[in-house]
């Protein structure tokens, strides 16, 4: 044996006791190892020496176990690889190592190796383990470029110096993967990793290692310096200059925070999680040692300092990958584009290394050139640091001349001015021009309403503004193309977008604490009284225009009337539905639908009726009736019924359908009602917007006690959610029923005439046993339980009982609620559904079977039914 592997032995004794007696101990030592390291995390700031500590206790142990099981004259050696090769191992991090020995050494130890790692298994240590000679290592390296990742980083445990040598040699670039081919692995390896995650770390539950901006970015990075320089650090390519000293002590400084977190979470999850799941966010930021105040929950807190941290490892990732690029393949000719600014390799350069000269016109200069260059691939890397190195240096709106301020307003009046927002907030820009942006940079709320940080949902929000300004029909969008046109000055709504949601967590009203930075913004900037009036009321009332239609009845006309005095001008109108369009959707993914497109459209359409006709009280209800009456009674003539056919038609629809619903829709449902005689059941449904999945259902029927309950199961059953409900009473005792509903999930047959047909089967039978379906609670949907609230305000004129309830919103729970109004023998003569996130936010309208309001004993006996129907399961 050589010396240095007779070296690694030097305290590695066979245990004469056994193969049992040796895992016990070991296991002892590991877990005393364990408790005292993780204690030493609650006292240091530097994850980093724990983990490699752990990593060295890990190198005690192996060393031992192979003098238990293995002869020294095998001919094997053991490897680390993976992350443990780089001397770095997590609480949880898998233990990957490679015996490495020729195919007959393999075989005549074969038994030896099962037994060392069956023994490593019983010590507590979870060893993943490849077995290969040379030739199989390189034959696996050179097919998969995994393979070779791990094998460059194999850090010898009982190894000779030959061996090292050997596995070297058989990996190296001369024999395969060049480092230019190399590079463009990994980097597509990157970017499709970044592709599942939504290219963005801004994600309710991140992903800290593998996510954008994540630990894999840095080892990437590392891989690739490997690979390419012979340096194992990026602190190394500092001389050789791929790297500034800045942008390496940044890389230093994030990869320790992001670090911090992953020791946690494994300890907090007792296991190798990798994400920062709801289920361990809150313990995790207690144990870090966060905690609540006025302005901040403890865990947002957390939240809040790892997308930041991801934010400035993506951003000096991608120029070092840039770097990189040019390293292999040249940056070739500058091609001027702008004074002062050229193409270098697709990407947009300043020409002067002394730009931006420390002014930020300058630095508005480069946005307004790169604005009227859409070829560019993005900023060149050595302009991009240039931005970065003088983000410290840069002041606020407030500190500089009205010149500067003045080339600000030309970008946003410019056409792409989301796109130039877009582009100072992913750069840091923003922040530092408007100081209060910063402070909602990385702001997470925890809630599953808010699926991104504020930032990001802010960018995401001029991004959708963006869209609204190309000018082409856009199908989430049903109207937007129609009423972007009409806005005078299109950076006004910009600017309502940007500050919109710049006030969250300073523990005020965000709406009201917005608008007076908003107003700042605009008088400094040198907007008249009306655009400075027009941006603040935006921001303030940016919220009114989504309470109003999908808690309120937008078809009762005093809410539209009063809506119309607070909007007041048919202007302010279409920037706040734009406005409300862009929110909505940049809220969550999973938040616009063609239900909140037609409900927004529709208030848009009757607020603008009401402008125009005047702020006048609205026709009476017998007058607003007749008039329905009439138009449909006419399109029916027209369509070739006789004037007995049109008057039966009527007659079997109630007035209040004439008060609630579009003419559009009463056509639908008249003409529905021909196909059924008096007193037949009627199922029909329809797509809500082309191409969409949301579907309109309209049930006409005899009334039967439970008729709602059975509905709302049966579409539970189906998999559909509803989002409205109109329950009016006919006449000769009918009713007729409309909801608005998609599908929720991934059994639901989308397909119109599939749910008439299941709901027809379902109403034509007995009521009674139909019960909801009992499902599990989502994971996340857990982590947001509170005490569901029940109340009865007023309702009114109305001569129902209005419940309001706010309660965990969880599959099924309509449907629970139904079930619980029928087995309390009440009848539901209108329903108000909507949901935000994690909460359902429903109101019912209700009577007795006897059609009377609900007395107080009736209501404490619905508000008991309720809470033990929707106490957590």
């Amino acid at each position: 044996m050589t010396q240095d592997l007779v070296a690694t032995r030097a305290d590695a004794q066979v245990d004469p006791a056994g193969d049992g007696a040796w895992s016990a101990r070991a296991r002892e030592v590991l877990v005393e190892a364990e408790a005292r390291l993780d204690r030493r995390f609650g006292q240091t700031e530097n994850p980093e020496k724990l983990i490699a500590l752990r990593a060295r206790a890990v190198d005690q142990l192996l060393r031992n176990a192979w003098v238990q099981c293995i002869a020294n004259d095998s001919g094997l050696s053991l490897f680390a690889v993976g992350g443990y090769g780089r001397g770095e191992l997590f609480p949880r991090s898998d233990i990957d190592v490679l015996v490495l020995g020729e195919p007959a050494a393999q075989a005549a130890h074969a038994e030896a190796i099962a037994r060392l790692f069956a023994m490593l298994w019983d010590a507590g240590l979870a060893v993943s383990h490849a077995v290969r000679s040379l030739a199989q290592c390189a034959e696996a390296a050179a097919a998969e470029q995994t393979v070779m990742t791990a094998l460059i980083e194999a850090r010898p445990v009982v190894a000779d110096s030959a061996t090292r040598k050997a596995l070297a040699g058989a990996i190296a670039p001369e024999v395969m993967w060049p480092a230019r081919e190399f590079f463009q692995a990994k980097r597509a390896e990157l970017q499709a990793r970044h592709k599942r995650f939504g290219d963005t770390a801004d994600n309710l539950e991140p992903d800290i290692k593998d996510g954008p901006g994540g630990l894999r970015d840095l080892h990437t990075l590392g891989w690739m310096s490997l690979r390419a320089f012979g340096v194992r650090d990026i602190e190394a390519l500092v001389g050789l200059g791929h790297v500034g000293l800045d942008e390496a002590a940044a890389l230093k400084r994030e990869r320790i925070v992001l670090s911090r977190l992953r020791y946690g979470l494994h300890l907090v999850a007792r296991r190798g999680e990798e994400r920062l799941r709801f289920d361990h966010q809150k313990a995790l930021a207690a144990r870090l040692g966060y905690a609540d105040d006025d302005g901040s929950l403890a865990v947002e807190k957390m939240m809040q300092g790892f997308y930041r941290s991801a934010a400035v490892i993506r951003r000096v990732s991608d120029r070092m990958l840039q770097r990189f690029e040019e390293q292999f393949d040249g940056s070739g000719e500058p091609l001027p584009v702008q004074a002062g600014f050229s193409l270098r390799n697709g990407y947009l350069n300043a020409d002067d290394p002394a730009w931006p000269y420390g002014r930020m016109g300058d630095l508005f200069d480069l946005f307004a050139a790169w604005a009227v260059t859409p070829q560019a691939r993005g900023l060149h890397s050595l302009t991009a640091r240039a931005v970065a190195e003088y983000l410290d240096e840069m002041v606020p709106y407030t500190a500089v001349d009205q010149t500067t301020r003045d080339k600000f307003m030309r970008l946003m009046r410019a056409g792409d001015g989301a796109q130039t927002l877009a582009r100072m907030g992913r750069l840091g820009v923003l922040g530092q021009w408007i100081p209060a942006f910063a402070q909602v940079s990385g702001r997470m709320q925890f809630d599953l309403f808010h699926a991104y940080t504020v930032d990001q949902h802010t960018l995401m929000v001029l991004r959708n503004i963006g869209q609204f300004a190309a000018g082409a029909a856009d199908e989430r969008f049903s109207i937007a193309h129609q009423v972007w046109p009409r806005l005078s000055q299109p950076e006004l709504l910009l600017l309502a977008g940007l500050f919109h949601d710049i006030a969250k967590g300073r523990g005020g009203d965000h709406s009201e604490l917005g608008a007076v930075d908003a107003r700042a913004f605009c008088q400094a900037h040198g907007l008249d009284a009306h655009d400075t009036d027009l941006v603040a009321w935006l921001v303030e009332q940016h919220l009114r225009m989504s309470v109003t239609a999908q808690k309120q009845d937008i078809t009762d006309p005093d809410v539209v009337h009063g809506f119309a005095r607070l909007v007041g001008s048919r202007e302010r109108l279409d920037y706040l539905y734009l406005l409300t369009c862009a929110d909505i959707a940049g809220t969550s993914p999973k938040l616009w639908n063609a239900w909140k497109d037609r409900l927004l459209a529709d208030l848009y359409f009757a607020t603008r009726r009401a402008l125009r006709e005047g702020l006048e009280p609205p026709l009476p209800e017998t007058a607003r009736v007749a008039a329905a009456r009439r138009e449909v009674g006419a399109w029916l003539h027209e369509g070739g019924y006789s004037a007995d056919q049109v008057a039966g038609l009527l007659a079997r629809m109630p007035d209040e359908a004439f008060v609630r619903f579009r003419i559009e829709q009463l056509m639908w449902q008249a003409q529905a009602l021909a196909e059924v005689g008096q007193g037949e059941l009627l199922v029909r449904a329809r797509p809500i917007q082309h191409g969409a999945n949301a579907l309109e259902l309209l049930v006409h029927s005899p009334d039967r006690d439970g008729l709602f309950a059975a509905i709302v199961i049966s579409l539970d059953r189906l998999g559909f959610a509803i989002h409205r409900a109109r329950i009016l009473d006919g006449p000769d005792d009918t009713v007729l029923d409309t909801f608005e509903v998609s599908p929720a999930d991934s059994f639901a047959d989308p397909d119109p005439q599939a749910l008439v047909a299941s709901l027809q089967r379902v109403l034509s039978a007995p009521l009674e046993g139909l019960r909801p379906v009992r499902r599990v609670v989502p994971r996340q949907l857990r982590h947001f339980r509170f005490a569901p609230r029940i109340d009865f305000p007023e309702a009114g004129e109305s001569q129902c009982t209005l419940l309001n309830l706010v309660a965990p919103d969880r599959p099924g729970l309509l449907a629970d609620v139904a079930e619980v109004v029928r087995d309390q023998n009440l009848r539901v003569h209108d329903a108000r559904i909507a949901t935000f996130g994690e909460r359902g936010e429903d109101q019912f309208l209700l009577t007795d079977h006897q059609d009377r309001p609900l007395d107080e004993t009736a209501r404490q006996a619905l508000r008991e039914a309720l809470q033990a129907a929707l106490a957590p399961r």
